[in-house]
């Protein structure tokens, strides 16, 4: 497993490195700003969340135009552990991603104040973020295995789309449930829902994708 990972690190790097310059420069210029209005707050924080599991995702294209798909087959590893590596790979760019909104966030606050109404508003932001990451990688990966690398563009859109579906189905929910003005401890338990909502998801896609990747026929 560990080989796999280091396999798919060098897969991502190409991209992370674009990533990582364009964070930096975009956290810059919105720690520098007055964040009064908290947008540019909010959307770094979900850019780079969703950015670099993306990235991590989308990098699993790569190994069909290099053929290195069809060579690691041939190699002393269990198709379950490649599929496995993927999802573990998303989770750790997923857990880099929001060391960057965290730190961007941080600084933030701490230059000019805090930008939000209520400290919920801080805490869904990175629900947000990690749901729409978590929910995509459950979509793409098995879609991927099932649709092959001809249509990955397409899934991959549709996977961001179904992703951010979901968040949004989630919210329409809870709303439902909670029709008035929620309380504090009902925002953190309805956050706390998402993430795990998103969490089984992913995990249960992991079993899924292999058993389709087992019938794959190179």
């Amino acid at each position: 497993m560990r080989g796999l990972l280091r396999n798919n690190f060098y897969g991502t790097l190409a991209g992370a490195k674009a990533f990582v310059g364009i964070a930096v420069l975009l956290g810059a210029f919105v720690v520098a700003m007055d964040n009064a209005i908290p947008t540019l707050v909010i959307s770094y924080a979900l850019l780079v969340m969703i950015g670099f599991s993306l990235n991590s995702i989308a990098s699993i294209r790569k190994e069909s135009a290099t053929k290195w798909a069809k060579y690691k087959l041939t190699t002393p590893v269990k198709r379950a552990d490649i599929v496995k590596s993927f999802f573990v790979s998303q989770l750790l760019w997923l857990a880099v991603g929001t060391g960057f909104a965290a730190a961007a966030v941080a600084l933030s606050v701490a230059l000019h104040g805090f930008p939000f109404d209520r400290n919920t508003d801080l805490f869904m932001l990175f629900v947000v973020g990690i749901g729409i990451s978590l929910f995509m990688g459950a979509f793409f990966i098995p879609l991927y295995f099932l649709g092959g690398e001809e249509r990955s563009e397409v899934i991959l859109v549709v996977s961001l789309l179904g992703g951010t579906g979901m968040l949004m189905g989630l919210t329409a929910l809870i709303n439902k449930l909670y029709p008035g003005n929620m309380t504090s401890r009902q925002i953190v338990l309805s956050g706390i829902f998402i993430i795990a909502c998103g969490a089984v998801a992913f995990v249960l896609s992991c079993p899924v994708a292999v058993g389709v990747f087992r019938r794959k026929e190179y």
